[in-house]
């Protein structure tokens, strides 16, 4: 399949990438050094429309399509896998589910500001025993009256102490296993609600990731979001364009880290000649390359299928015909990641394990996008029962 991008695409890359280049690229040591989240871009990243890029005009985003979203991650990640992770969070988990399962209201009243980068959004799923099986959630939420309380702790939450939405899913009908999580709408400042500990991690550091408490946070009953008992059900729709994100995430931080040993190794001379004109570099270079081609064309395939599934009027139906395909480019390209920035470590040398040199922060940075948003384990396990429910049902 060949992907031609339009004048405008192109200008998107463009534009994105310069800056990157020049608004995060001078910081991103210190920014990860000091485990800093970076607030003052936010309002860069919403001038840019960043934070609301799969969002259509009347709902304050750019209107643009997955394909334009995959572009402006991968150039955002090539500079700063954080700030593409932060962006990646906003849009296509917490704004997204809103988008595509709340009422008209809760579009007016949430998706604008979010679309507009008024406000950060977050999306809370996994617990400190509910990981994998998303399915064994804990947090509960109770009717009363015209309320629902919520009580529970959400960890590995992106954006958790900076957010100002936050959705979140919780056990309303005990017994009734993922048909009885549903999905809420919680607002910062919201009693009872609070961020919890803020994970120091190997990687991805300039990235906010925490936990969520709800210590009998009441919140309106207009805040469930989607049909009760539906939380979960809809939880895998988003997850595909998720998935997506992250596949974009890791296929940005391996084309940096590509171009960062293509250069040195162009640079660095050994026995009197740069090391890129000895064959055992230049086949690594050559792998580099060919894995990081084969993982884009997986990824943009899988963007293309979702913007096809969201201007088909078959709606929900039309989601499911991506899952197979989000999964194969988040599988693929987050492993791809994780070895081409293995390869820059190497090419680099002793310089490849020194902070002075960007090899090793890709090689920190790459390993979350073979776990997040479902490890490698569990995209195989989709893809299994994509591939052999599709072969028994004769589809």
């Amino acid at each position: 399949m060949d992907f031609s991008f339009s004048d405008e695409q192109q200008q998107l890359r463009r534009t994105v990438r310069e800056f990157a280049e020049s608004e995060i690229a001078p910081h991103v040591m210190e920014w990860d050094e000091a485990s800093r989240f970076p607030a003052e871009l936010i309002p860069k990243l919403a001038e840019l429309g960043l934070l609301g890029v799969i969002f259509p005009e009347q709902y304050g985003g750019a209107g643009l399509g997955y394909l334009e979203y995959v572009i402006a991650i991968e150039e955002l990640s090539r500079v700063d896998g954080s700030v593409g992770l932060i962006v990646a969070a906003h849009n296509s988990l917490c704004t997204n589910h809103i988008y595509k399962f709340g009422s008209e209201a809760q579009r007016v009243k949430y998706v604008v500001p979010l679309a507009r980068g008024e406000k950060l959004g977050c999306w809370s799923l996994t617990e400190p025993q509910s990981g994998s099986d998303a399915g064994g959630t804990r947090t509960t939420a109770r009717r009363d009256a015209s309320d629902w309380i919520i009580n529970g702790a959400k960890t590995f939450t992106t954006n958790g102490h900076y957010a100002d939405v936050c959705v979140a899913m919780a056990v309303t009908e005990e017994g009734k296993g993922a048909h009885g999580i549903s999905a809420f709408i919680v607002e910062k400042g919201t009693p009872g609600f609070r961020p919890g500990k803020k994970e120091n991690k190997l990687g991805m550091r300039a990235s906010d990731t925490s936990e969520v408490v709800f210590s009998d946070c009441r919140v309106p009953a207009e805040n469930l979001l989607g049909e009760q008992g539906q939380g979960f059900v809809n939880t895998l729709q988003v997850l595909d364009g998720g998935r997506i994100s992250i596949a974009a995430l890791g296929l940005g931080m391996a084309q940096g880290a590509f171009d960062a040993a293509m250069k040195y190794a162009k640079e660095r001379k050994q026995f009197g000649q740069a090391i890129a004109d000895f064959q055992a570099i230049q086949f690594k270079l050559a792998d580099m390359a060919t894995e990081i081609a084969a993982a884009r064309l997986l990824v943009y395939h899988a963007a293309s299928l979702a913007d096809r599934s969201r201007a088909d009027t078959g709606g929900e139906d039309g989601a499911r015909r991506f899952t197979l395909q989000s999964s194969m480019a988040k599988l693929y390209a987050s492993e791809v990641a994780v070895r081409v920035a293995s390869e820059a470590v190497q090419i680099f040398g002793g310089y490849g394990f020194i902070k002075d040199y960007p090899a090793e922060k890709y090689y920190r940075d790459v390993k979350l996008c073979t776990i997040g948003e479902g490890t490698s384990e569990i995209q195989r396990l989709v893809i299994a029962r994509q591939i052999l429910g599709k072969q028994a049902s004769g589809k």
